[in-house]
This record gives C-alpha cells, sequence and structure tokens, in this order.
C-alpha cells in the first residue's frame, strides 16, 4: 500500500471535494464573490479626461498605433473607459471600449495567481522542484516552481530568438517547450535571489501546472481567474490561429524601412496562434476585464488572506533600476502600485493597481513595434496624471502619491522616433 504525502493527501481530499460539489449540483466557484472596492459612479473631471486622452494619443502617434482602448478607475473620483482612434490606416472603422485583445505578459501574472491558488489548495507546493512537474529539464534541478513565477529561475528568454518567426509565421502553432527551449539554451544567471525577465519561466510553470492539476492550461485560468472573477471575456484560447475573440481590436506590426519603420502601412497580425504565448502571454480579455482582474490580483482578493504574500519579497528588476519598481509573484511592483506590461505580436499591454484604494489603470495599444516598455510608461504616464484627480462630492482623496510625474514619462514618450521621417518632396 502507498501511503500519500501530506500534500498529496490534501490534492486527493481536494479532488474529492470537488467531486462532491459537481455531484450535488454546487461549484466552487460559487462560494466566492468577488467585491472590488467602493468607486464613485460617475465619468472624471472633464480636465482630467482631456489630459489622459491627449497621453494616449500622443503614444499612439509615437508608436504607429492607429488605436488604443484605455480603462482608468479613480474610487474617489470617477471612472474613464474609452476606445480611440481605429482598426487600422485602411480600416477606419473606429474602436470600442467592448473590443477584445491580447493582453501579453499580464498573462504571467495570471499564470501566478494560478499557482498561488493550486498551493493553496495543497495540489503543489510553492518550493517544489520544477522537474517532479515537467519533463525534459533536467537542466533546472534545484529550481522551484515559485522561481519560475518570480523569476529568479536564471534561465534567460526566448523572445529575440524567435521573435521574426511569431511575426513571419503567425499561424505556426508552438509546443511550449520548444519556445522555452530557446531561453533554457542561454548561460544561466544566478538563480533564486537575481530577477531575470525569462519568457521561458513562465511558458515552463505553465506547464508544470498543467500535469500537476490534470487540467489544461485554459482550463485552469478559467477556473481560478475568470469563473471566479466574473470575466466573461477573458480566456486561454487554444493553439489553433483565431482573433482574439469575436469583436477585437485589430493587431499590428511595422516593418522596418530605411530610418525606421514603415507607420504608412501596418501589417495587420490579428489572427495568430496563442501558443506563441500560452501561459507568457497568450490570454485574451477586454478592458473592463483586464481592470478587474489586476485590481483583484493586486489585492489578492482571490486568495482570501492566505499565506504567504505573494508579492512580499519583491527583488529589484536590474542593478539599475530604481528602488520603486521592483519584480514579485509575476507582477512588477511600481510605487505602490502592482501590475504588469508587455507585448505580444500586434499588441502592447499594460495593467496597474494600488491594493490599498483600488485605483487602477489599463491600456493596450493596436501595434507591438514599439515593445511593452511603452505600454508600461503610457500606464504610468496616466496613472500619475489620474492620481490627481480632485475628489467627488462626498468624497475625500486618500493619501496616494507616486514616485515619478505625468511629464516624465510623456517626455519619454514622446522622445520616441519609431516612425521613419517621409522623404523629401522634390
Amino acid at each position: 500500500m502507498h501511503l500519500l504525502s501530506p500534500r498529496r493527501w490534501r490534492a486527493a481530499a481536494a479532488g474529492a471535494v470537488a467531486l462532491a460539489l459537481v455531484l450535488t449540483g454546487c461549484s466552487s466557484e460559487e462560494s466566492f464573490s468577488y467585491t472590488p472596492p467602493e468607486q464613485v459612479d460617475q465619468a472624471l473631471p472633464e480636465d482630467t479626461t482631456a489630459q489622459l486622452q491627449g497621453a494616449v494619443e500622443n503614444a499612439m502617434a509615437k508608436s504607429g498605433a492607429t488605436g488604443a482602448i484605455v480603462g482608468v478607475w479613480v474610487p474617489w473620483s470617477g471612472t474613464w473607459v474609452t476606445g480611440l482612434g481605429t482598426q487600422s490606416v485602411e480600416d477606419q472603422t473606429e474602436v470600442t471600449a467592448e473590443m477584445s485583445f491580447r493582453v501579453a505578459d499580464v498573462t504571467r501574472l495570471m499564470t501566478c495567481d494560478v499557482l498561488y491558488a493550486l498551493a493553496d489548495e495543497g495540489v503543489v507546493e510553492l518550493d517544489d522542484p520544477v522537474t517532479e512537474h515537467a519533463s525534459g529539464v533536467a537542466q533546472l534541478e534545484g529550481i522551484t516552481l515559485l522561481d519560475l513565477c518570480n523569476g529568479t529561475s536564471g534561465i534567460g528568454s526566448s523572445e529575440a530568438a524567435i521573435k521574426s518567426a511569431w511575426l513571419n509565421t503567425p499561424e505556426r502553432v508552438w509546443a511550449p517547450l520548444e519556445l522555452a527551449s530557446f531561453g533554457l539554451g542561454q548561460t544561466p544567471v544566478e538563480p533564486h535571489t537575481t530577477y531575470r525577465d525569462s519568457d521561458a519561466g513562465y511558458l515552463l510553470l505553465g506547464l508544470a501546472l498543467e500535469r500537476a492539476a490534470g487540467m489544461n492550461a485554459a482550463e485552469l485560468i478559467a477556473k481560478y481567474i475568470s469563473a471566479p472573477l466574473d470575466l466573461a471575456g477573458t480566456s486561454l484560447p487554444g493553439a489553433s490561429p483565431a482573433e482574439p475573440g469575436d469583436n477585437p481590436l485589430s493587431g499590428n506590426y511595422l516593418k522596418t524601412i530605411e530610418g525606421g519603420y514603415d507607420c504608412t502601412a501596418p501589417v495587420d497580425i490579428t489572427t495568430l496562434s496563442a501558443s506563441t504565448g500560452f501561459t507568457d502571454s497568450g490570454a485574451i480579455s477586454t478592458i473592463g476585464d483586464l481592470g478587474r482582474f489586476v485590481q483583484a490580483s493586486a489585492r489578492q482578493a482571490l486568495r482570501d488572506g492566505a499565506e504567504p504574500d505573494q508579492f512580499a519579497s519583491p527583488l529589484p528588476t536590474s542593478s539599475g533600476a530604481p528602488s520603486w519598481y521592483q519584480a514579485a509573484g509575476g507582477a512588477f511592483l511600481v510605487g505602490p502600485l502592482i501590475g504588469q506590461h508587455g507585448w505580444t505580436p500586434g499588441y502592447a499591454t499594460a495593467a496597474y493597481s494600488d491594493p490599498e484604494t483600488g485605483f487602477t489603470v489599463a491600456v493596450v495599444l493596436n501595434n507591438s513595434t514599439a515593445g511593452g516598455g511603452l505600454a508600461a510608461y503610457l500606464a504610468w504616464e496616466l496613472a500619475a496624471i489620474a492620481s490627481k484627480a480632485p475628489a467627488a462630492d462626498g468624497q475625500t482623496a486618500p493619501e496616494f502619491g507616486l514616485p515619478f510625474t505625468a511629464e516624465q514619462y510623456h517626455e519619454t514618450i514622446s522622445g520616441l522616433t519609431i516612425c521613419a521621417t517621409p522623404p523629401a518632396a522634390e
């Protein structure tokens, strides 16, 4: 007779409970109801929204994006949720806030939330060796699931090696381990104590969680993220090439020409295999869902006070990073804000929230050429603008400050030179 370890016993017990719930017509999700922080039900003041719109339009112009969707939620002042611009240079359909899109690296935060959910249930332990749950990674002996989530596995990123393949063959279906192999092939850095941006790590984490839970990654995202938070527009699509939803924001990139990129002829890459990102950057969502997700995740609302704190031990993102810019738990910690940003073919996305107040910003640009950094800078500029919004009648603005100014990131974005200068007329 084989005796179960304490963790395996807990996993078996959790499975038995889940089966009992199914047989009785109930589900574990029905016992959870997310209640967001109280939000003033009115639009942000016109002066604030004018500044926000100006910031987004500036980023669109500098990145070659024709469209953007943005959501700003200031609990003590109001909201601003809108679409700006058009689908493309040729397609002048107006962008709306209801359109869906690829959330890029925000998927990492979802994947880590699933890890913590499974750990809270006893299905895995955070310090489980990766090799216990994933095959073909013998070189990761001593690396844990938590290392993959925190970016402390030491392994590299696959992006640089396969970016051109993503853009040139968007319909190609990738195996997660094949994608991760490019990052695994790089010289590792010191694990456990040094942060390294590694898409390969989140791909491997997804594979490990699939095996541990006996569910595929799409099912895990649905069970632990979309269902409990009522995110009807959020999912991890299958590998078959497809648009990101039934009403998608178009996704584009720019081809290089002499002097920069050709912003007059963006290349449509809306249809793509989500296997290019899998549990690193493959999820899709809407702006309303994205704001609700990052707000709940930053507050660890899905965990109901469980320990350990997902964001308690952040590390510097690099040796030269400012002290207020750190990483932990699949997220970046930017002053009081917690969230993620990044790019995937066609889209640059960022979403950040303050766990204390519920203050939240989320934005997507429909061109990925400038990379995820631009989306981050724009989100931080929007946050700095919105943080100054006056309190609505009967409300009191909390003590809420950011370690940067809107002007700082507006200047950074304005200094970008993505688009090539048109030749002078003869």
